[in-house]
């Protein structure tokens, strides 16, 4: 067994190959781009990225046992109905704070007319869209409660804003304003309540809690979710039979070369994963990947034999927007792009999307405020089967009109 010294030299090395393989290739010194397409990246040893996956779960603290929220039991009351009376429902008890911060809806550019300027967009929200052939799919890392009242140190953001009996309504404010036919979160520890508001409005749920976690180590937590976890539905259109594979993830955080290898093996494991469940069906792939566009996981999730590309790229004439998350933490201010929706655009088109928000509109705090609940900004694309026989209601009928069967989950 390695000593503690030892162990901190394997990792000193690593970082070290690790950050080598990062720059190699074609320009060993521009560290911004991808490696090269013939240079095999560093994979560390497997002892090593045993402990790098549950890295930030070691600790001396004893596990804290989790609190349930009396609030949480509260559940929509009998005579509020679905769609507008329950959004409405959701926006009475936060009246008194700003609204949710504004977004803009995006269309994507024109393929018929070469070097288009991308559309103009138009304010957001808009609904669903019409076509029974699409359908909406929202992304998000909601924040865990624990770790953003006890751990991430938001210095700017008033403690009204981190409080669960704000953000709680927050979030469900963004999903029943935008209303996705599909919705994949992150750092979900409060899991039961917002199930039984949102079956409300039709949804139903899949919940994997991750088997080891930070939160477990902080006060007031409500529940598990630290080493990585993904769930993968085969969701299947009621009248059709159509089916649509989606999966959702959340891989290892934190900066450093090491920590990029290692999300880079995560991303060929989930793929493993996935190809094992999916032959030539639509595929939705998304996540808090924890990865910049210039990290080896990008290249690997859209490499072509994965069949996978970027919505937010497509829609933005294929650049990634400059950030889906920024937070200050103490006096840092942190603007990444991380968090994407993948397809399949064999089987797929993009038809729209909503923009994150401006850097005007979040002011000097960034997120979480108390226009938004979280450091994470939802990613909300509108796509079609390109087979226009499929028939896909509105989810302001109901949110569940596609019957989930949970082929696997891990």
């Amino acid at each position: 067994m390695q000593s503690l010294q030892e162990l901190r030299e394997s990792l000193e090395m690593a970082e070290h190959l690790a950050r080598l393989s990062l720059t190699s290739g074609s320009d060993r010194d521009d560290a911004t781009k991808p490696p090269a397409a013939s240079f095999k990246p560093y994979v560390p040893p497997k002892q090593l990225l045993l402990y790098l996956v549950r890295m930030g779960s070691f600790t001396s603290k004893p596990q804290v046992e989790k609190v349930e929220c009396a609030e949480d039991k509260v559940g929509v009351p009998d005579g509020v109905a679905a769609g507008r009376a329950l959004l409405q429902w959701v926006r009475e008890p936060i009246a008194h704070l700003p609204p949710l911060l504004p977004r803009l809806y995006r269309t994507p550019p024109l393929p018929s007319i070469p070097n288009a300027s991308l559309p103009s967009p138009t304010q957001a929200p808009l609904p669903p869209p019409s076509n029974p052939s699409s359908f909406r799919v929202m992304q998000w890392n909601i924040l865990a409660q624990a770790l953003g009242t006890h751990a991430d140190n938001f210095a700017q953001c008033p403690r009204e804003a981190l409080e669960w009996d704000t953000r709680k309504f927050r979030i469900l404010e963004e999903v029943l304003t935008h209303l996705p036919h599909v919705l994949c979160l992150q750092e979900v520890d409060h899991f039961g309540y917002l199930e039984k508001v949102l079956a409300r409005q039709g949804y139903r749920g899949v919940f994997m809690p991750k088997p080891d976690s930070p939160c477990l180590y902080l006060p007031n937590n409500n529940g598990p979710d630290g080493n990585q976890v993904a769930i993968l539905l085969v969701l299947e259109e009621r009248s059709s039979g159509r089916r649509l594979l989606v999966l959702t993830t959340h891989l290892k955080a934190r900066q450093g070369a090491l920590l990029a290898s290692l999300r880079n093996e995560q991303g060929k494991d989930l793929l493993s994963f996935l190809n094992t469940h999916r032959s030539n069906e639509p595929t939705i792939v998304c996540g808090d990947f924890n990865a910049e566009p210039t990290e080896p996981v990008y290249s690997t999730m859209t490499e072509a034999s994965t069949r996978l590309r970027s919505s937010y790229a497509y829609l933005n004439g294929g650049s990634e927007p400059d950030y889906s998350t920024w937070k200050v933490r103490g006096d840092v201010d942190c603007c990444h792009n991380i968090d994407y929706i993948f397809y399949t655009p064999e089987s797929l088109q993009v038809t729209g999307g909503v923009d994150v928000p401006t850097e005007e509109d979040l002011g000097p705090g960034r997120a979480p405020c108390l226009a938004y609940p979280s450091d994470h900004f939802s990613l909300i694309c509108d796509l079609s089967f390109s087979d226009a026989d499929t028939q896909m209601p509105l989810p302001a009928r109901s949110a569940n009109h596609m019957h989930a069967k949970p082929e696997s989950s891990r």
